[in-house]
């Protein structure tokens, strides 16, 4: 159960900002004793893999704050957030049940189901923080474009820390997500309908 919360935690963290979660598990292997990654995962921590994805998350965090340009970058994550939130959920989530020791046998066993869930996550996280970003900026002018995305960031940073190092609290974050992503659709459909049942003169 634990894993599946660090897995979780660790992909909806990349679905808000792909190389978050990345940099900060190749950090943490690099810099905590108590934290190993699974040997097929343990590239995250070499110097030429923290060096690109590091600036990788510097290039994402400037891009993200930029009005339009964060548009354009959204579109680019989307192939990226999900394959991020993947390897996230892979790596972090337990040697025992998700490392890939012989990439032959990835898909004769259940090996890339993780990986798969990780997938699935990210692609929903950054399907609605792609959406309320659009809606922002067209009711915004694009103003609230680094508003968002700073809240965003430190969002995407506490869920994989806490996942890393605290995965109780990664829980309690996750679902406090989950209530106000529930809390803001509601919110956005209500507005709808008012809209809707305004008579047009």
């Amino acid at each position: 159960m634990i894993e599946f919360v660090i897995g979780t935690s660790l992909a909806a963290s990349a679905g808000l900002n792909a190389w978050m979660p990345l940099f900060l598990l190749g950090l943490a292997d690099r810099l905590l004793p108590p934290v190993e990654l699974p040997s097929a995962w343990a590239w995250l921590s070499s110097d030429l893999a923290l060096w690109i994805v590091g600036a990788l998350l510097v290039l994402e965090i400037v891009a993200d704050k930029i009005p339009a340009l964060d548009s354009i970058n959204d579109v680019i994550q989307s192939i990226l957030r999900p394959a991020s939130g993947g390897i996230a959920f892979g790596a972090g989530a337990g040697a025992q049940t998700v490392a890939v020791d012989d990439p032959a046998s990835f898909f004769a066993d259940s090996t890339w189901v993780p990986v798969a869930v990780g997938i699935v996550i990210a692609l929903a996280v950054h399907v609605i923080k792609a959406t309320a970003r659009l809606a922002a900026n067209a009711t915004t002018g694009g103003l609230a474009a680094p508003v968002l995305s700073t809240a965003e960031d430190g969002a995407s940073f506490a869920l994989a820390a806490a996942a890393i190092l605290v995965p109780i609290l990664a829980a309690v974050l996750l679902l406090a997500l989950i209530v106000l992503v529930i809390v803001l659709l509601r919110r956005r459909a209500r507005r709808r309908r008012e809209r809707a049942s305004v008579p047009v003169p």
